[in-house]
């Protein structure tokens, strides 16, 4: 397993992560799955208090009682729950992170998160409200460092410009090259991590039945996966191929897969172990494939 540094953080992430919100089911079946990921090399684990109500976290904390230093955990925050379970609101006040932290700390059964992640955001934000949040809780020594995670090209300038994040989740794929007009590069300007979410494509990359995806027909979408397998060159490699394209890019930190079953993290480790993308492979899929504009948050 190969191991970068997370922006200008002291945190070395595994290049493949386990994105734990797939995990569903049976518990212990959930832990041993955590537990194989650890034991072959992946240690960056991101959840969310969002996820299952906290359950998701809940588990996390559980499976690694004993194993707290030898894994990376990130969290997020700013999804707040109804009292009544209807849904949630977008709260990123600072009053709401300093209380919401408290609880997901409790739930992962540890008294420090490594990465503290804003769960979204808008242009609207209290942003320096927020930023002032994430400090103080490093001062308190409660996270170690923190990021956003967000596919908004201007909300992640202002929080280049006001904060000293470490890192951004983004959406980043074959079918979602929107980072790839200016965020990548402003962000390995700055060195600030990118941990890159939704790399398969919700599947549409890998086989699943095409449909329309983020302003691609579905026969854009078919072609997309025509065109990795033909560079892949073997249908068992094109999910190793989807993750060495996104992993090409020096921005990108880890590619984080969501993992749910033993068969999934097999293939995660695959890719894992692959060699990096010729270039020649690299040019090939960034020729065939249509590159896709913000339209929105620019």
């Amino acid at each position: 397993m190969k191991y970068k540094k997370l922006g200008t953080s002291d945190l070395q992430v595994s290049e493949v992560s386990f994105g734990c919100m797939s995990l569903k089911g049976e518990e212990p079946l959930n832990i041993r799955l955590l537990h194989q990921a650890l034991e072959q090399g992946i240690n960056f684990f991101d959840t969310a208090d969002l996820y299952d109500k906290g359950q998701n976290e809940e588990l996390v904390g559980k499976a690694f009682q004993g194993k707290r230093d030898q894994v990376i955990i990130a969290t997020k925050v700013g999804n707040q729950w109804r009292p009544d379970g209807s849904g949630w609101d977008w709260n990123p006040t600072k009053a709401y992170i300093l209380e919401a932290v408290e609880k997901s700390l409790r739930r992962l059964q540890t008294d420090y998160i490594d990465l503290y992640q804003l769960h979204g955001g808008t242009i609207e934000d209290p942003i320096d409200e927020t930023i002032e949040a994430f400090e103080l809780l490093k001062q308190q020594g409660k996270i170690r460092h923190y990021g956003i995670s967000s596919i908004r090209p201007n909300v992640i300038r202002e929080y280049v410009k006001r904060s000293s994040m470490v890192s951004v989740m983004m959406q980043f794929s074959l079918l979602d090259r929107r980072p790839e007009e200016q965020m990548l590069d402003l962000l390995q300007q700055h060195q600030i991590g990118v941990l890159a979410r939704g790399s398969l494509a919700q599947g549409l990359l890998l086989g699943k039945a095409p449909n329309t995806y983020l302003g691609h027909t579905a026969d854009e979408v078919a072609h997309a996966a025509k065109v990795l397998r033909s560079v892949a060159q073997s249908e068992e490699q094109a999910m190793e191929t989807a993750v060495r394209y996104v992993l090409h890019h020096p921005a990108v930190t880890t590619a984080v897969l969501g993992i749910r079953t033993p068969e999934q993290l097999q293939d995660a480790l695959a890719a894992a172990h692959s060699a990096d993308l010729t270039q020649e492979k690299f040019l090939s899929l960034r020729e065939q494939i249509s590159l896709a504009l913000y339209e929105q948050h620019r």
